[in-house]
Formats: structure tokens, C-alpha cells, sequence
């Protein structure tokens, strides 16, 4: 696909699911990778989750290092640095946020996230999926359910079957969001996570979905029959 094709199929996407904001284009560049120098950096220190909602309203361009994420885990989750070590052995969540009755079952949420592997990430492009100027790995839409529903409707059209997702109310934007899409090549959907509710503007009524570039013609095809109005 080329860059114009998949600003195409964002343009879809908002048409017709009749989306408030944009679906968000995500490219992790590899290790030792090279950052297209159209694209500038972020000029402050957010969380990843904090990127995608201020690009979704904006349709900003911008690529961040591991200096810029100010969620270390979330960053470490998408392979940008290293996980913090209370992040990693499930006592933040444990002891920090209270979410668990004991330290075994932070540990293994923690654990059974998808996540890259330490280090493995150069830096983070986030930009409009609409008008964005680099090929993206990974379309992070952020919408009501019944969109959802919509686009599990049109994820199925074709092969049928169901959609076997995971997540646990943490790390959503990030690992689930981004991860489980990019590694497995699987659409990830997920209700969000304490901070992605707390640093954004991503609304109660709003869940999100990542959804591995590879899969948008299918899914915009499947979208003009299923919703053609």
C-alpha cells in the first residue's frame, strides 16, 4: 500500500463510521532504524496514550524517543526502553494503585501482557491515519461501541468466525492498543486503563481499537456494504 491508499482508507474510516476524530496512525521504527526527517519530534514529555488523543484531535505529526514517553511502562510495553522494575514485577499496580489482592496476581497481568522486547524500538511516529505522511504499522481508533461493533462486523465479513481479544484494564492504549496489533498481526480491542481515563480526553463512553494496517482494505470494503449510508 502507499501512503496515499491509507489516507484514503482513514478518510473512510471517519465517513463511514462517522467518527469525531481521527483514527490514528501508528509506525514503530526498529532499533538502529531511521526516522523520516519530515516528520518532527514531539516538543514535550506525554504519555503514549496522551500522543494519540491529542493527535486523533489535532491530525498532528510528530515521533517520539524514549524521552518524550513519560510512562515508562507503556513505552517499555511497546519495545521503547526498559520496564520499570516495580512496573514489571506487578508491585505498582500491587502496592502503588491497589488494583490486586496480592503481589502473584499483578505479577502474572503484568506478564500476560503483549509487549516487545527491551530495547527493540527506536522511536514512536504517531500521526492523522487521514493525511499522514509516513506508512503506518498499526490504526489506533478510538470510539463509542457501537463503532466497535461496526468494525468487528466488518473485520468478520469476509472469514467469519469470532474475534478473540484480551485485555485487563491496563497498559490498553499502549499494549493492547498497539502491541497485540503490531506483533500478532490481530485486532486488538480494549475498555482503556486507569491512566489512559485519567491523562486524556478519551471519554467514559469510548473504548479502543488497534487494528494492524494490513488489514484496512478488507475492513473499509466490508464497511461499504455493512453501513453504505
Amino acid at each position: 500500500m502507499d501512503i496515499k491508499e491509507i489516507n484514503n482508507y482513514g478518510q473512510e474510516l471517519i465517513v463511514r463510521l462517522n467518527l469525531k476524530t481521527s483514527p490514528v496512525a501508528v509506525r514503530l521504527i526498529p532499533a538502529g532504524g531511521e526516522i523520516p526527517t519530515e516528520v518532527k519530534k514531539v516538543e514535550e514529555t506525554m504519555r503514549h496514550c496522551q500522543m494519540i488523543d491529542r493527535v486523533r484531535r489535532t491530525g498532528e505529526e510528530f515521533y517520539s524517543l524514549v524521552e518524550d514517553q513519560m510512562c515508562k511502562g507503556g513505552a517499555a510495553s511497546m519495545g521503547l526502553g526498559t520496564m520499570p522494575g516495580k512496573v514489571g514485577s506487578g508491585e505498582f499496580y500491587y502496592k502503588g494503585l491497589n488494583h490486586f489482592s496480592n503481589i502473584n496476581a499483578a505479577r502474572r497481568t503484568v506478564e500476560n501482557a503483549p509487549m516487545l522486547p527491551p530495547n527493540s524500538t527506536e522511536a514512536i511516529l504517531y500521526g492523522a491515519l487521514d493525511k499522514a505522511s509516513f506508512e503506518p504499522d498499526v490504526a489506533v481508533v478510538i470510539c463509542n461501541p457501537r463503532q466497535i461493533m461496526l468494525l468487528t462486523q466488518a473485520i468478520m465479513y469476509k472469514r467469519g468466525g469470532r474475534l478473540e481479544v484480551g485485555f485487563a484494564g491496563k497498559q490498553s492504549v499502549c499494549s493492547d492498543g498497539v502491541v497485540q496489533a503490531y506483533r500478532d498481526g490481530q485486532v486488538g480491542i480494549t475498555v482503556g486503563c486507569s491512566g489512559s481515563r485519567a491523562y486524556t480526553e478519551i471519554a467514559d463512553e469510548e473504548m479502543t481499537i488497534g487494528i494492524p494496517v494490513e488489514l484496512l482494505p478488507d475492513i473499509t470494503e466490508a464497511l461499504a456494504k455493512i453501513c453504505p449510508n
